[in-house]
Formats: C-alpha cells, sequence, structure tokens
C-alpha cells in the first residue's frame, strides 16, 4: 500500500491571500480581456461575493493563428488597473520566455498554459521569478509528467507552484475535455503543492461547470479557476464554457456547500 502523508504547503501572496489553507480559493475572469469595461464589471461581482483573484488572458494560445490573440501589455494594464481599484489580485498567462520580465511586472500569479507545460525554458524562466506560478497539466500528460514540470520550476528555486486540473483529452466527445478527479486526490495526497480545479476547459460547457466545480472540491481541490463573462455569448473567446456574471453566486454557493462539508471555508465579503 502507498502511504499518501504529504501535508499541503500554502502559498501566500501579499501577506492577506492564502492558497491551500484551510479555505478554499476562487479565482473568477474572462477567458480573454477584451475592454476595460468588461474586466471592471466582472470585478465588480467578483468584489460582491468575496472573490479575490482576478484571472484574464492578455496573451492568448489560439488553437487558429486567425482567432483572437489577446491585447498583449494592454490587456496586463487593464487587468492591473482593475485590479488595484478593487483590491484583487491578478492571474494571468506568459506565453513566451520572452512576455515573463513583461506578465512579472503585471501579474500576482504568472500561469503556465496547457500546451505550454513541456516548455522547459519557459519553465526554467518562471522558476527564476519569485511570483507564485499556476501549472495548467497538459491536456494530454500524465500525472507524472505533470509532477517533472513542477519540478522544472522548482529546481531553478521558486517552490511557489500551485497545480491545476484542467481536464485531459480521452476518447470521450460529448464535453471539451474529461476532469481527472483521481489526479486532483491523488496529487493533494503525494505533493506538497495546493492544487486547483479548471471546470471551464474540463469541461467546455457553461451547464456542466458548477457540477464539475463541485466534483473537483469533493476531491479534495484547493480552489476553483473559472472562466466568467458579462456576455458569454459575444465572448472573443470560450463563450460557450463561461459563466455569466448572474450566475456566481451560484457558483460561490456551490464552493461554500462543498467548503463546509469539507471542514472548510469560502472567504466572505468584506464589509464597506
Amino acid at each position: 500500500m502507498t502511504e499518501t502523508t504529504t501535508t499541503t504547503r500554502p502559498v501566500t501572496i501579499r501577506d492577506d491571500v492564502v492558497i491551500g489553507g484551510n479555505d478554499i480559493t476562487l479565482i473568477l475572469g474572462p477567458c480573454s480581456v477584451e475592454s476595460y469595461e468588461q474586466v471592471r464589471a466582472v470585478a465588480e461581482v467578483l468584489v460582491a461575493h468575496g472573490v479575490r483573484l482576478l484571472r484574464g488572458g492578455a496573451f492568448k494560445p489560439r488553437t487558429s493563428p486567425h482567432a483572437f490573440q489577446g491585447l498583449g501589455r494592454e490587456g496586463l494594464e487593464i487587468l492591473r488597473a482593475v485590479a488595484d481599484e478593487f483590491g484583487l489580485l491578478v492571474v494571468t498567462e506568459a506565453l513566451g520566455v520572452e512576455h515573463v520580465p513583461l506578465v512579472a511586472e503585471y501579474a500576482d500569479i504568472i500561469q503556465i498554459g496547457s500546451r505550454n507545460m513541456q516548455h522547459f525554458p519557459l519553465l526554467w524562466a518562471v522558476g527564476e521569478t519569485d511570483k507564485p506560478v499556476l501549472l495548467k497539466r497538459g491536456f494530454m500528460a500524465t500525472v507524472h509528467e505533470w509532477l517533472m514540470a513542477a519540478e522544472h520550476i522548482a529546481s531553478r528555486g521558486n517552490e511557489r507552484i500551485l497545480l491545476c486540473e484542467r481536464g485531459i483529452r480521452t476518447f470521450e466527445t460529448a464535453t471539451r475535455n474529461t476532469l481527472d478527479t483521481n489526479a486532483i486526490a491523488l496529487v493533494k495526497a503525494t505533493t506538497p503543492f495546493p492544487v486547483i480545479g479548471d471546470p471551464s476547459h474540463a469541461t467546455g460547457r457553461t451547464d456542466l461547470v458548477i457540477p464539475a466545480a463541485r466534483a473537483a472540491l469533493a476531491a479534495g481541490a484547493d480552489g476553483l479557476i473559472v472562466e466568467v463573462h458579462p456576455r458569454p455569448e459575444e465572448a472573443l473567446s470560450d463563450g460557450q464554457q463561461s459563466l455569466p456574471l448572474e450566475q456566481v453566486p451560484a457558483l460561490v454557493d456551490a464552493a461554500r456547500r462543498i467548503a463546509e462539508a469539507l471542514g472548510r471555508g469560502v472567504p466572505m465579503p468584506a464589509t464597506r
């Protein structure tokens, strides 16, 4: 029998946000930063429901080169301006080694996307920063390959790593990917890294995001990263898996119910 006695090592950000502690962490925002007005509308809803981390893509690795590729630096500036206005933290992706210094200037957490999980020079580059790194599992990667990617980051001195299970490609075509709750439970039990579930990419369907979010938390995830948008039908990327802002209360409530059943919590909105 394999012993599973590893204790999660929480990642503290800016002294007031702890990921991997007793509280569940929610990371919400649009797939792509499209405008200041869009991001600000999202931030207002997040703050009202106690969410402290704002996600959004400024650099977008799209399958088609003709699809929206993100606003780049302008997107980062929008994220930072809105986050500072509302007291939020920024989670955004670095697409290449050349982007790391720029992204690190604006982000509180640097995301490594699924397609880049084994882009080793990029892993080394974020490993040489002092920023927490959200490492998404490759959609065709084994758990071992995922953990070895984390070791590439840690080998350069940065152990502030968050593992993100975002679904893997299987023979099933009814959903975009398949949420691997086995992997969530396994890495929680055998590694010190906090684990984040991504029900948006795992399902690819708005109607399945909240059920998959519940499953990820029940399996032991320390938090969720979820795509939300003021008008998903008009989103420039991933609208079909983005929750409309009206569903954020239902998501937070579902997270709180699962957390309470597990003896954990979800931060409440700050009183004003």
